[in-house]
Parts: C-alpha cells; structure tokens; sequence
C-alpha cells in the first residue's frame, strides 16, 4: 500500500507555488469553509501613517527626547553664522576678538556633544521600535490558522519579519521624526535668512522651488519601485526556502543547476527592483543637492554685488551664505524622510497584509492533562469538509463514535480522508458542516489552548525541531520531571539512542532531526506526544519508518496506552491496527464499515481486500 500522505489531505494541491499571501490586489482566501467560531476577524486597511504611529506610541518619550536633542544641536548650530558675523564686524571695527572666539567655541562643542548623543537616542528607540513590531508579528505568525499557513509561502512570511520589520527603524527615526526635525531646522534657518537679508532669500527660494518640481515627480515612481523591491526580496527568500527545505531531494535529483537558476533569476528581480529605486532615490537627493550648490554661487553672485553697492555688509554675506550651506543638512534630511517613508510604507503594508492573514485568539497556554484524568469520548455527527471552496470535499458526511479508552483505527486507500480527521479533531480547520464532539461538547465551543492540551498528536512526517533531543522531547510538556523523561524513553524504546548519543539528551539532533534515522525521529515524536499524558493520542502513521521488531515493540505500548487512554491510528500497514478495538474504514470521504478485523475480513470487500494484500486475511 502507498506509504504517503492522502492525496485529498494536501490541503493546496495543485495549487500554484507562487507566494499567495492576500494584498492589496490578491483576496485573502475564502473562509467560508474554515472560519473558526469565536475568532476575531482580520483587522481591516489603516493608513500608512496611522499603522508607523501604532507602532512608535510605546516609544514616544524616546522619540521626543532624540528629536529635542537634535533640534537643540541644530539650534546651536544656527547660531554658528551669527556668531560669525560678531566674529567679521569685531575684526572690521577693530573690537577685541576674544568674546566672539569663545562664543563661537562654546557653540561647537554644545553641537559635537549633544547632535551624536540626539542620534543614539533615536538609533536606539529604533532599534527597540523594529524589536516591537518583530514580536508583535512573530506572535500573530504563530497564531495562524492552517488555511491561511496554506496560502502563504514560508520564506515569504520570514522576510516579513526580518527585511520588512527592519525598515520600521529607517522610516520612524530617519523619516517621521527627521521630517519634524528638518522642517524645524529648515524654517528656522530661512526664518534668520530672511532677517539677514529678504532679497537673498527670495533668490535661494526660487531656486530651491524649480528643484522641489523635480522631486515631487520622482517621489511616486520611488514609491512603485519600493513596493517592488518588497515583493522581489519576499519572492527570493520564498524560493531559497524552498530549495534549502528539501535540498537532499534536490541533490539526489541532480537538479541543483536548475534550483540554482530559479534562485539566480528571483536575486536577479530583487536585484533589478532595487536598482530601480536606487535611481529614483538618486535623483530626489541629488537634485536637492545640486539646488543648494545652484543656490550657492546665485547668492554669492548678487550678495558680492549688493556688498559692493553698499546695500549689505560683508558680514551679513558671509552669514548668509553659512545659512545656505546649513541649509543642505535639513532639506537632505527631508528629501531623504520622504524617500524613506516611501520604502517604509511598503515594508508597512507587506507587514499589515501578514498581520490580516485569520489567526487563531491568543490565549494563555492551557495546563495538561493530570495522571488519571478520565480518557476523552469523540464523536463525528455527519461532517462535511473542504480545504477551500474551490476543491472537492474530502468529507461527505462522516459519522462515526469513539468511546472513551480502547483503540481505533482509521484505514482506506489514499485520499480517503483519514489524515483530515486528525486535523480537524486538532481544529487546524473546522467542518464546512456537521460537528465534532469531544467528551459531548462540540470543538467550536472549546477553548483551542484547552482542547489541545488534552491531545497528544504524532503526525506522520514525525518532524523534529533544531536543538537538543531533550528540547524536542518536553516541547509540549516543559514541566516534565526526570523520571517520567526516563519512563517515556523506556516506553519509546529510545533509552539505547540515549546511552550511544556523545551527549546523551543534551545532544543536538540538527537541522530537522538530520543527525537522527527516520524511525529514531519517529520515535521521538511519539515520546513527545506520551509525556504531554493526553487524554487523547492520534497516531497518524506513527510506525511507518520502523522496523519490524520495534514496530512489534511499540504496537504492544500503544496496546498498553489505550489501556487507560482513548487512541485513534491511522496505518496503511495493517498490521499496525488489527489488535485495534475498533476500525473505520473510509473511503471518498464517507465511513464505509466500522468493526474488529475479523468482522471487517468477513463483512466488507474493501477492507477484505485490503487486509489480503498484505496477507493478513485472517484473523490474529
């Protein structure tokens, strides 16, 4: 019989490997058939502005007190010219120079020691911003459903958190309070120009005016090629995870030339996005640099000629022209704010799409179950049930009853819906109709925390997670003393892996459980689900990957466990669940029989049939 999963139960099927996460211009995936009651809906669009406000609120007094300190070393800095105008129209008078040299001393060591102490402040609430918004997002990541975790690519997910979250610092310090700052500083400095000298002003304003043209056309297509650099660097690490994900299939495939291609061809599109951006960022700042150059000589130009007609003092040309120079720092700054905030906005809204994908409510972890809590009863009443409304059902109505204690075993051929059944009774998904019932409640009604709490789950790829073997073993049940670790282990039959392993449980077991076989991973993932002592264990294909001797050995445990617990199996070896108290046979997503092995052999032709291919048409 085929070992791997039911076709039926790979919820995106042929659906296409792009990355499907909803945007501005792609729907969320229908709920219809998932929507799980008591959850809060997906928040609805909120302006850029007001989402980089929500995120800087916590941190205002920060922000207020770095852009209060940089106001002040740019105010200190305003006074440099004037104080060099004292400097010139001293020595022109021939006044003693040496107030005029200490003040302008005074001011450039307040400016040296209070504008880098301004910036660490904002680079640091930066920092703690993007730290924020990380965990703001990883928490709601975590809390998805399987529905939209179906729809989205992984890699894509993880560029959200790191490329996307980090550009937060960019456009709160660099962009929202370099705009207040600089239009601060801008307006103060042309507030002292035009007491300089109005004519000189109105000259470096018409200038500056031509060049603000030029920038208000650039700022909308800086705006497109962010929102597509975004997209292209998402694309990118969603290829890269993919090919990283399955890179021993890969190689044994011999298609690393093609996979190298594909990952070639997404850094080419984040590379020629970016390059784009690049160009019209470039063309913002520099057209406000070469205004201030152009506004530069034009005042030196008709200042030499209002000094030389008396109209104005040496001094007071000197001065302005310090002012103009001051004035590229601030406009820089707000040339750079708006290019930063167009990046930014589409880091935001890559983020809000994430943060709109269904999660489930976020609950405080639930305590497990006590030693000798009473087994759980289940009980199916005509479930009907579809990954999304585009594809078939997989469940047609399926009814079946689960006493409390005893073991049941799911079998039928592939696409049968054996596997969903465990993923509904998880609430991965709810039932497009019909209800499931745990202990006479319906699952709607449980709380997720609690409900799963009471299930210890082995799924059938029996994934294991970087880290120490002891951290995969009390991942769901971190309580747990040492000598249930050692009774579990004598139970799993993994205490001979711990006495050979270099670092017995503290032994890393790499990358997905790389340093561990098939069966060993197997078995952790069973120990794993024993020492959350569940009032309801599902086994889905759980000796798959072991050998017969241990297959027999676990067989008799999982005997032992429905002893005192209510099991549910899903096998396609059949020899797994003939000792089972009771089997459902599926098939197209309806219960076809439901009886012991003898019964089934002697009364159903699908399970008869099944049972003689692999030899076991009588009884045990």
């Amino acid at each position: 019989m085929d070992t791997q999963r039911d076709q039926s139960d790979a919820p995106a099927a042929g659906v296409a490997a792009e990355t499907r996460v909803p945007g501005p211009d792609r729907p969320a995936p229908a709920q219809a058939d998932t929507q799980e009651a008591g959850m809060d809906g997906p928040p609805g669009p909120a302006p850029t502005w007001r989402v980089l406000l929500r995120h800087m609120r916590p941190s205002w007094r920060w922000l207020v007190l770095g852009g209060l300190l940089n106001l002040t070393a740019g105010a200190v800095g305003l006074a440099l010219p004037l104080a060099a105008k004292r400097l010139l129209d001293d020595l022109g008078a021939d006044r003693p120079l040496a107030g005029a040299l200490a003040l302008m001393g005074v001011l450039v060591v307040v400016t040296a020691g209070v504008g880098p102490l301004g910036e660490y402040v904002l680079r640091r609430t930066g920092e703690t911003i993007v730290l924020t918004a990380r965990r703001r997002l990883v928490s709601h990541l975590l809390r998805l459903r399987m529905s939209a975790v179906d729809h989205a690519e992984p890699g894509d997910l993880m560029s959200r958190v790191t490329s996307d979250t980090a550009l937060l610092r960019q456009v709160t310090t660099d962009s929202l309070v370099g705009v207040v700052t600089g239009s601060v500083t801008v307006l103060a400095t042309v507030t002292m120009m035009g007491v300089l000298d109005p004519v000189l002003l109105a000259v470096t304003l018409g200038v500056l005016a031509l060049a603000g043209t030029v920038v208000r056309v650039a700022m909308p297509r800086l705006s497109r090629a962010s929102k597509e650099v975004q997209k292209a660097v998402g694309r990118m690490s969603a290829v890269l995870e993919r090919t990283l994900g399955a890179l021993r299939t890969v190689k044994a495939s011999g298609a690393e030339h093609r996979e190298e291609a594909a990952l070639h061809g997404a850094a080419e599109g984040a590379w020629r996005a970016g390059v784009r951006a690049a160009k019209w960022l470039a063309v913002a700042g520099h057209t406000a640099e070469l205004a201030l150059q152009v506004a530069f000589f034009t005042v030196l130009a008709v200042g030499g000629a209002r000094v030389t007609s008396g109209t104005i003092g040496v001094g007071t040309l000197v001065a302005f022209l310090m002012y103009v120079y001051y004035l590229v720092p601030p406009l820089q700054q707000l040339v750079g704010a708006a290019g930063q905030y167009q990046i930014g906005a589409a880091a935001v809204a890559r983020m809000r799409e994430a943060e709109r994908l269904p999660a489930e409510p976020a609950a405080p972890p639930a305590a497990l179950p006590q030693p000798g809590a009473a087994p759980a009863r289940l009980e199916f009443r005509d479930v009907r049930f579809r990954y999304t409304p585009g594809l078939p059902f997989v469940h047609r109505g399926v009814t079946f009853t689960v006493p409390p204690r005893g073991m049941t075993a799911f079998v039928g051929p592939s696409g049968a819906g054996k596997t969903t059944v465990f993923s509904l009774i998880e609430r991965f998904y709810d039932p497009t109709s019909g209800s499931i019932l745990l202990d006479g409640r319906d699952l709607a009604r449980w709380d997720i925390p609690s409900l799963r709490s009471a299930i210890g789950y082995v799924e059938q790829d029996a994934p294991v997670l970087s880290g120490s073997l002891r951290d995969n073993l009390v991942l769901g049940a971190p309580d747990t003393t040492e000598r249930d670790l050692t009774r579990v282990l004598r139970v799993a039959r993994l205490d001979g892996l711990v006495a050979r392993l270099p670092e017995g449980l503290d032994t890393l077991v790499g990358h997905r459980g790389s340093k561990l076989s098939g069966g060993e991973r197997q078995r952790v993932a069973i120990a794993r689900a024993l020492l959350r002592r569940p009032r309801l264990l599902l086994l889905d294909e759980a000796t798959s990957q072991l050998d017969a001797v241990n297959e027999a050995a676990l067989r008799d445990t999982v005997v032992e466990v429905a002893r005192t617990t209510t099991v549910l199996v899903v096998a396609h070896r059949l020899s797994t669940v003939t000792l089972a108290d009771r089997i459902v046979v599926l098939d197209a997503g309806t219960v076809q029989a439901v009886g012991t092995h003898a019964e089934l052999v002697a009364s159903d032709p699908l399970y008869a049939e099944l049972a003689a291919t692999q030899f076991l048409t009588a009884a045990p």
